[in-house]
């Protein structure tokens, strides 16, 4: 009986045993949602990321506003542009008697093609409107190499940094005239671009002429144009002055 008994109490020991070990390991799952909270807080951490990133825009844009003030700083430059030149109106050598000089037609196309100001050389004393009798009085400026005046004046002179300057050529060379304005200027810093119409002789030496009176200034390749070709054929005098200025890269 007493054996019985103790195989009795010894099977209830056991199953108490198993029972507090099945309550003892229930807790385990427990610690899972813990793990699953701490996934967000990994998840979170890109944030920092998002602040670096919008640094970097900051640091960016500063480069773009120098290179827009950069941009600005020509616009703000004015580049301003004359048109200078002598023309004489009444009775020229194969063209009969006109109203408005060859050299004129030439001058005023330029301006209106690049927008720039205009200045005529206008004498002081007039050349005669015939032209054996304006003939005789060049050729004895040219003897006496004479510096005939001219009236006014080029208003802020300074301001101007590129400068067409326009004549005929009157035997062989500039009219005297053109002589008087190019050495009562400074055209040091400047940018000089002569024209001039003829009936034959191009440019006749005046280039250089232009070259050694401008001193300190920047000449380019001039522009010779008939005085015929101007006064009759003004599409086709266009058309060459547009080609002109097309291959200057201020003006092309």
């Amino acid at each position: 009986m007493k054996q019985t008994i103790s195989l009795f109490l010894a099977l209830c020991l056991t199953l108490a045993l198993t029972a507090c070990g099945g309550t003892a390991s229930t807790p385990e799952p427990a610690p899972q949602p813990t793990v699953q909270e701490t996934a967000p807080a990994a998840a979170s951490e890109p944030a920092p990321q998002s602040v670096t990133l919008n640094e970097v825009p900051t640091t960016a844009a500063e480069p773009q506003v120098e290179n827009n003030a950069e941009a600005e700083q020509p616009a703000g430059a004015e580049h301003k542009t004359l048109v200078i030149y002598f023309s004489r109106t009444g009775e020229n050598y194969t063209v009969g008697t006109i109203s408005t000089g060859n050299t004129a037609i030439v001058g005023d196309w330029i301006a209106e093609r690049v927008g720039a100001d205009v200045f005529e050389i206008v004498p002081e004393t007039p050349y005669p409107d015939s032209y054996d009798e304006c003939l005789e009085v060049a050729t004895q400026e040219q003897r006496s190499n004479a510096r005939p005046a001219y009236v006014g004046e080029v208003e802020g002179w300074e301001d101007y940094d590129t400068i067409f300057f326009g004549y005929p050529i009157w035997w062989g060379d500039m009219p005297m005239i053109a002589y008087t304005f190019l050495e009562n200027h400074d055209f040091t810093g400047k940018t000089v671009i002569p024209f001039n119409t003829h009936e034959g002789s191009g440019q006749s030496g005046t280039q250089r002429t232009i070259e050694s009176l401008c001193s300190g200034a920047t000449v380019i390749d001039g522009l010779a144009v008939r005085g015929n070709t101007a006064q009759n054929d003004q599409a086709g005098t266009e058309q060459a002055v547009s080609e002109w200025l097309s291959g200057m890269d201020f003006f092309g």
